[in-house]
């Protein structure tokens, strides 16, 4: 499959030249998921609107996609199927790729031609033409379905919109909402919708994913790539592509020095983390940070060794954490987000915000060294 996008304008939620999610047709992990709609599907009670939640980076829109293909290609009951994979060369796959399948409407936050940026939200005009799509009868003959990526970017008037929808849909009609934070939505939308939870990824998953986009790593490293993402395999094609592994090691080093990191060695990681134009690294280490912080904010909530990323980092975060106030270190862990935040909304010099949350973290570690 082609990487490059078959849009004339640029798809808010494609990661780099990785292959976007409807040009991905293995989906490793979500076995449960991907049963329970095939049972539904076997046994003629597909619900007329899905909601498929997780952490951002698992899966979701490529559930959704491989969901939107099997149901525009079998639009009635066939036996044998064991899971929902189409083939890559079939018709309907085809048009669902190129996104010029008539019964498909993917739904998303719209490019704007003059500021060449996406729209902030999925405003309530988008929403009104999912009616139009309504209003027709399906092309082919069989389901129509409705994509919503992702339903969290919907504004309140949008959002309203898409219920009425949900509370009266056409029949043969599948919507397909994508939620990383389901909890942010309407509980009306929740309610009128059959929820499927998708788990993050463990390091075998992670492991092919990464294989599939051509990155070659070590098994080692692959392993250290899933820890360090969470079992988000969007998080670690863009570690392992752009180095991600490399920088962590850097940060850990300075952080799990604390309270006292080499100064030198401190700088020289501030300026790499805030040089002007290097924006991915910028936004790397700010979410690096925050999730060091998490995991010794977690160490003292349970008394376990965290795993290592990087080589002894668990034997370290335990010498750091030992004694500290489990609830300093989760307001740290709130607080850094707030102010990275801050910093980037308001421009602010990278490198003094990114020393400001080392030194906020030093703070902690003297305390707990007092």
């Amino acid at each position: 499959m082609a990487r490059g996008d078959v849009e004339p304008n640029p798809d808010a939620t494609r990661l780099a030249d990785f292959a976007h999610p409807r040009e991905t047709f293995e989906l490793h992990g979500h076995r449960d998921a991907e049963a329970a709609v095939l049972d539904a599907w076997s046994h003629g009670k597909m619900h007329h609107a899905w909601l498929i939640t997780g952490p951002k980076g698992i899966g979701k829109a490529t559930l959704a996609y491989r969901m939107a293909r099997f149901l525009l290609t079998f639009p009635e009951f066939e036996p044998d199927h064991e899971d929902l994979s189409v083939s890559e060369e079939n018709s309907v796959a085809r048009m669902v790729t190129a996104l010029s399948h008539p019964d498909l409407f993917v739904l998303r936050r719209p490019y704007d031609e003059k500021t060449k940026k996406h729209k902030a939200n999925i405003p309530v005009d988008e929403v009104r033409k999912v009616g139009g799509f309504f209003s027709t009868h399906a092309s082919m003959g069989g389901w129509r379905v409705v994509i919503v990526d992702s339903a969290d970017e919907l504004n309140p008037s949008a959002a309203n919109a898409l219920l009425k929808m949900l509370e009266e849909p056409p029949a043969k009609t599948i919507l397909l909402l994508v939620s990383h934070s389901p909890g942010r939505l309407l509980p009306t939308i929740r309610s009128r919708c059959r929820k499927l939870t998708l788990n993050p990824l463990g390091a075998e998953d992670i492991a092919a994913v990464l294989a599939a986009n051509d990155q070659q790593v070590s098994a080692k490293d692959a392993a250290a790539v899933a820890l360090l993402a969470e079992g988000s395999a969007g998080e670690a094609l863009s570690l392992a592509a752009g180095g991600g592994l490399e920088l962590y090691g850097r940060i850990e080093g300075v952080l799990g020095s604390l309270p006292n990191p080499d100064v030198q060695t401190l700088h020289a990681l501030a300026d790499t983390v805030a040089k002007r134009g290097a924006d991915d690294t910028w936004r790397a280490a700010q979410d690096m940070v925050i999730r060091w912080c998490g995991r010794v904010a977690r160490t003292l909530a349970t008394g376990e060794t965290a795993p290592d990323i990087i080589v002894g980092e668990g034997t370290r975060v335990l010498a750091l954490s030992a004694g500290g106030s489990p609830a300093a270190w989760a307001e740290a862990w709130a607080q850094l987000a707030q102010d990275f935040a801050k910093a980037d909304g308001l421009n602010m010099d990278r490198k003094h915000a990114f020393l400001d949350a080392v030194f906020r973290l030093q703070a902690l570690a003297r305390v707990k060294a007092a």
